[in-house]
C-alpha cells in the first residue's frame, strides 16, 4: 500500500484516506474526523501557478508555526509551562489540528452540522465574525494566531456544495465591515466553488506537494507525532490529546470521568501513531 503511494498509483487523496482510516479516524465521530493539510499559502493571487514552489505552505512545521513569527512565542510557552501538580506535560498547543467544533465550523452550511453546531451554540448560530466565511481570512487568522492551528477536513478536495449557502441560513454580519456572511469567499484565483475544489485538487496531486506529503504525515501520523521529536518539530499538543494517556477505566469518580471524556472530545484526538 505504501509502495503502491510511492509508485504514484494511488493518488495522494487516497494515501491520505487509507492514512486516516488506519489511525482509527472516521466519518462517523466529529472528534476523530479524517484530518488534511492546508497545502497552499497562496490565497490573493489571481491566477494560481502551481509550477512555483513558493504557492505551497511548508509541510514539514505544524500549521501553528508555518509562520516563522509564531514560533518563538509556542516555543516559549512550552519551556515556561509547569504544572504544580505534575499531571499535565508541557505542550505547545492547548488547542488541536482537529475536534469536533471545527469539523462543523467548516460545515455549518450543510445539514446535518448545521443542526449539530446550533446545538453546540445552545440553540443558536455562533456569531458572525467566528463563522467560517472566507478561505484567505482563515489562512490569514492562522498565520497570525498561534493559539488557532485548524488543518482542514477532505472536503475541501472534492465538496464543492460546502462552500455555498444553498439553504439560504442567516449567518449574520461581520461587526466591523457589515459585509453579510453568505457564500464562502474564495480566493482570488477560484472562480466558482467548483473551480476552488479542481484547482485544490489539482494542488494536493501537484509535484511539490507529492514530494512533501511524507514531512506532513511523520508530525500527523509518524514519528514526529510524541516523543523529542514531536518536541523538536513543536508539535506537542495537550496531554489528554494522545491516545492512552489517560486510563478512563481506572477513573473511580464518575463526575472525574464525564469531565474528561467531555474535555477528550472536545480537544480534539490526535490520531494512532501508524
Amino acid at each position: 500500500f505504501l509502495q503502491k503511494w510511492v509508485n504514484r498509483e494511488i493518488s495522494n487523496f487516497d494515501y491520505l484516506i487509507q492514512l486516516n482510516t488506519m489511525a482509527g479516524r472516521t466519518y462517523n465521530d466529529l472528534a476523530q474526523y479524517p484530518v488534511f493539510p492546508w497545502i497552499l499559502q497562496d490565497y490573493t493571487s489571481e491566477e494560481l501557478d502551481l509550477n512555483n514552489p513558493a504557492v505551497f505552505r511548508d509541510l514539514s512545521k505544524p500549521i501553528g508555526v508555518v509562520n516563522e513569527k509564531n514560533a518563538k512565542a509556542v516555543k516559549e510557552k512550552y519551556e515556561n509551562f509547569e504544572d504544580p501538580l505534575g499531571i499535565i506535560d508541557k505542550f505547545h498547543y492547548g488547542t488541536h489540528y482537529s475536534n469536533a467544533a471545527g469539523v462543523m465550523h467548516y460545515l455549518i452550511r450543510v445539514e446535518p452540522f448545521t443542526t449539530l453546531h446550533i446545538q453546540l451554540q445552545s440553540g443558536r448560530f455562533d456569531c458572525a465574525d467566528r463563522q467560517f466565511h472566507s478561505i484567505p481570512a482563515t489562512w490569514q487568522a492562522l498565520m497570525d494566531n498561534p493559539n488557532d492551528v485548524k488543518e482542514l477536513i477532505p472536503e475541501f478536495f472534492y465538496f464543492p456544495e460546502f462552500l455555498e449557502n444553498q439553504n439560504g441560513f442567516n449567518l449574520g454580519q461581520l461587526q466591523i465591515s457589515k459585509e453579510v456572511v453568505n457564500d464562502v469567499v474564495l480566493p482570488k484565483w477560484a472562480h466558482s466553488p467548483e473551480d476552488f475544489i479542481y484547482k485544490h485538487r489539482k494542488a494536493l496531486e501537484s509535484e511539490y506537494v507529492s514530494a512533501h506529503l511524507h514531512e506532513w504525515i511523520d508530525l500527523i501520523f509518524g514519528y514526529k507525532q510524541r516523543g523529542p521529536a514531536a518536541v523538536e518539530a513543536l508539535n506537542v499538543f495537550y496531554y489528554c490529546t494522545y491516545e492512552g494517556a489517560v486510563d478512563l477505566d481506572a477513573l473511580t469518580d464518575e463526575k472525574e470521568r464525564k469531565a474528561l471524556e467531555g474535555m477528550i472530545n472536545n480537544f480534539g484526538q490526535t490520531p494512532c501513531q501508524l
